[in-house]
């Protein structure tokens, strides 16, 4: 028993130790030991006796450190995903962009198609084998859009590239195998502003080496170049991919948990039961998918890609189109520095501020947020249109293009917060790539379906002067306000974290 004379507050000893984790190379926290010495005004105000704790337990916690070579690795191949997008800048006719539009839907059909069956493959036989895959279908697919020479050559080569690239989801599956609770955030905010570099390359790649008769005469003046002028765009691309698959055969290691334990001979049977439980052994049935975490997280998926997808379809579209049917009238250059200033804005911020937003507001009320902001920027539109109407184009209306622009920026971290929920979704660690897949499935839908929708809507709002011409936007305020209604379900913590 110890007396208030057996101790004063700076003669009792420390004792450090760890409890609480299996692993202390592991553990995400240590939990340290340490004798609590009675504060100054002990011996007057508290009894000490057997009953008191010697000890009190302080959490640290740790950060997983990312590993960058493999993060890398991934990263790398989520810009030649980007890439895929090749733009010409030319042929701005109306009829060349509804085929433009044709065939982007059809390429998303045809992801939608296979990209559950790749990442199914993915969880059976590891990831490795599926992304060297896609790495080569895409480059294939590259080389046969640029030497058609007809719509349909067009189709279907685009249309062997969704079916042939399951990447898409099977990346999603690497970066929640290469990341934990602790650093998932930092990992998924990396994934947006890579995207949005190869998608400010992509454009920057096709208009500068398009047409390269006329542009580069002294190098490219045979025939083929001139029959072929779209080759060399994507023959630059697709050898990017070429060296993107040689780093990945190379450098890249196996993440998939079955691959894992197959390779690694050192572990004993009797190691890997203790690891796994009996539940997560395989991967889970089709149906066994369908369970309430994954379905939710999927469904807000659907909605923000959707509405992502038709802003990006509207916003082009409304800046381009006259005053008079309630556009802004902005030439084809000034809508591309609006849409690249954007796109290079977005990536940066996403990367430098995206940990620190989730650490602040929690992944779900990030993720709500992003969601709600889909509200003012639609309402926005209506509002330009009507300024640009009044009183022509002038700063009230480039302040309201900021406000879009930087609302979309914060909208945009809601796929990083989204890609945590889902991630976290899977009934266990072998249906990680058949979760991502099927997550990826349903947005291809979405994503094949919103621009025709968005677009078509415009058009019938202004034709049939629906309020005003302006239907298009109250429309998508609606699905916004469900979409918004839909986040609010998603639990405080991120599935795994309850």
């Amino acid at each position: 028993m110890l007396s208030d004379s057996s101790a004063g507050p700076h003669e009792a000893p420390a004792n450090y130790g760890t409890s609480g984790c299996t692993d202390a190379l592991d553990a995400d926290c240590i939990t340290i030991h340490q004798s609590r010495p009675p504060s100054p005004a002990t011996s007057e105000d508290t009894v000490v006796d057997e009953e008191t704790p010697l000890l009190h337990h302080t959490k640290i916690q740790r950060t997983t450190p990312l590993p960058m070579v493999q993060l890398s690795i991934i990263l790398l191949l989520q810009l030649v995903g980007s890439l895929k997008e090749i733009d010409t800048g030319e042929g701005k006719e109306h009829h060349v962009g509804y085929y433009a539009g044709l065939i982007m839907s059809l390429y998303f059909v045809t992801e939608a198609i296979t990209v559950l069956h790749w990442s199914r493959a993915s969880d059976a036989i590891g990831r490795k084998p599926i992304l060297l895959l896609g790495l080569f279908g895409t480059s294939v697919s590259m080389i046969c859009f640029g030497l058609s020479r007809t719509f349909w050559g067009l189709v279907l080569s685009r249309c062997l590239c969704g079916l042939l690239n399951g990447n898409v989801g099977v990346m999603k599956s690497v970066m929640g195998e290469l990341t934990d609770a602790s650093n998932r955030a930092k990992g998924f905010s990396l994934m947006p502003a890579v995207w949005a570099t190869g998608a400010t390359l992509g454009p920057l790649i096709g208009g500068t080496l398009a047409s390269p008769v006329e542009r580069f005469p002294r190098f490219f003046s045979s025939r083929f170049w001139q029959e072929y002028p779209y080759f060399l765009p994507c023959l630059a691309s697709g050898a990017f991919v070429f060296v993107a698959f040689g780093i990945t055969l190379v450098f890249f290691t196996e993440t998939a948990p079955r691959r894992q334990y197959r390779s690694n001979s050192s572990h004993s049977e009797e190691n890997l039961l203790s690891k796994t439980s009996p539940g997560d052994s395989e991967p889970v049935p089709f149906r066994k998918l369908l369970v309430y975490p994954v379905i939710l997280s999927i469904v807000n998926y659907m909605n923000l890609a959707f509405l992502n997808i038709a802003i990006d379809a509207l916003l082009p579209l409304f800046l381009a189109m006259p005053i008079s049917v309630g556009g802004l009238g902005f030439d084809t250059a000034t809508i591309g520095y609006i849409m690249g200033s954007y796109g290079a804005f977005t990536g940066i911020f996403q990367a430098v501020f995206f940990p620190t937003f989730v650490r602040i507001c929690g992944v779900r009320r990030l993720f709500v947020t992003g969601v709600a902001v889909f509200i003012p920027i639609f309402a926005l539109f209506p509002i330009m249109s009507l300024e640009a109407q009044k009183f022509n184009v002038n700063g009230f209306t480039w302040a309201c293009i900021a406000c879009i622009l930087c609302l979309m920026t914060l909208m945009d971290m809601s796929f990083g917060c989204i890609f945590m929920y889902i991630t976290a979704s899977a009934p266990n660690k072998h249906a990680l790539g058949a979760t991502n897949g099927l997550s990826q499935t349903a947005v291809s839908i979405a994503r094949a379906m919103g621009p025709a929708l968005a677009t078509s809507l415009f058009a019938f709002s202004v034709q049939n002067n629906i309020l005003g011409g302006y239907g298009v936007y109250a429309f998508f305020i609606v699905l916004s306000c469900f979409a918004v209604h839909l986040a609010l379900r998603l639990p405080e913590n991120v599935w795994d974290s309850e």
